[in-house]
């Protein structure tokens, strides 16, 4: 039977009931208003026909996506966040549009209206490595066609001036760490060792938890990753005592000198910024 409003006794709010080829109906339409309740019930059928004809392909929202990729663990950095009722970020500019019905122009043009003013890559970590974690993990659910997204790059010429070298774009030596590490107080000197030896990012270590640590495999998940996608890093004999007792510790494994959890910061870094300033000052390292 097609789906109909009806009205639990005692309650407020409508429901909607029935069966659209073959697939039950019992949900609440979320609004004791008749009217609204009625165009959410024509809607929702007409979507119920329509993805028993053509699959959850023709039908499934970026919304719903990235709702379910949460769900699985997947990283919401740079996907975006709700602020006065309305969503910012990719969420907020692709919101319920389907799946089938964005294409890479689409993405391109989402990149350069969130982020005017970056460069490739930025835009590429910030925007199409988010939505790409996003699109795959609807593929692997059949949501979405297997694709192969296209990244921005850097534009290429002899009209182009040399970026500015960055602290932390080069090695380090390990006499060189040393000094640096023993310029810092406990805390973050155990922060910075473990990211020596590791070559993970401050986001990363920031996020981890004792569980994502196997001191006897010298094994470590880091979930929140720069792509979105869990990835593994072998773990180094020298720290493996110093994550042996900061796992036995407990959550969360970083911590700042007070004992609290370094913030992770959606954009940008700094968290370390004042005990990095320090060291660089008392050792004479200005390039780590």
């Amino acid at each position: 039977m097609p789906l109909k409003l009806v009205r639990r006794k005692g309650a407020d709010n409508w429901y909607i009931r029935g069966t659209v080829r073959g697939q039950s109906v019992f949900e609440s339409a979320g609004t004791s208003d008749q009217a609204l309740a009625e165009a959410i019930r024509i809607k929702h059928e007409a979507r119920l026909l329509e993805e028993s004809i053509h699959g959850k392909k023709a039908t499934t929202t970026f919304s719903e996506a990235v709702a379910s990729y949460l769900d699985s663990g997947g990283s919401g950095r740079f996907l975006g966040a709700e602020k006065n009722g309305r969503w910012t970020g990719l969420i907020g500019h692709f919101g319920n549009r389907r799946l089938s019905n964005i294409g890479p122009a689409d993405l391109d043009e989402a990149a350069k209206k969130l982020l005017p003013a970056a460069s490739p890559e930025t835009r590429n970590r910030q925007c199409y490595t988010p939505f790409i974690a996003v699109w795959n993990h609807a593929a692997r659910n059949g949501w979405a066609e297997e694709r192969a997204w296209r990244r921005p790059r850097k534009p290429k010429g002899t009209g182009i001036r040399p970026e500015k070298v960055r602290a932390g774009t080069r090695p380090v030596s390990y006499d060189d760490a040393a000094k640096f590490i023993s310029s810092m107080s406990p805390a973050p000197g155990w922060v910075m060792t473990i990211l020596f030896f590791t070559g993970m990012r401050p986001i990363e270590l920031f996020a981890l938890e004792a569980k994502d640590i196997d001191i006897e495999g010298r094994w470590i998940v880091v979930s929140n990753s720069k792509t979105g996608e869990p990835r593994g890093v072998p773990m180094h004999e020298f720290i493996v005592p110093l994550l042996r007792y900061l796992k036995e510790r407990g959550d969360p494994i970083a911590r700042t000198p007070r004992g609290a959890q370094y913030p992770l910061t959606e954009d940008g870094g700094g968290q370390m910024k004042t005990a990095i300033a320090g060291a660089q000052r008392r050792s004479g390292l200005k390039g780590i």
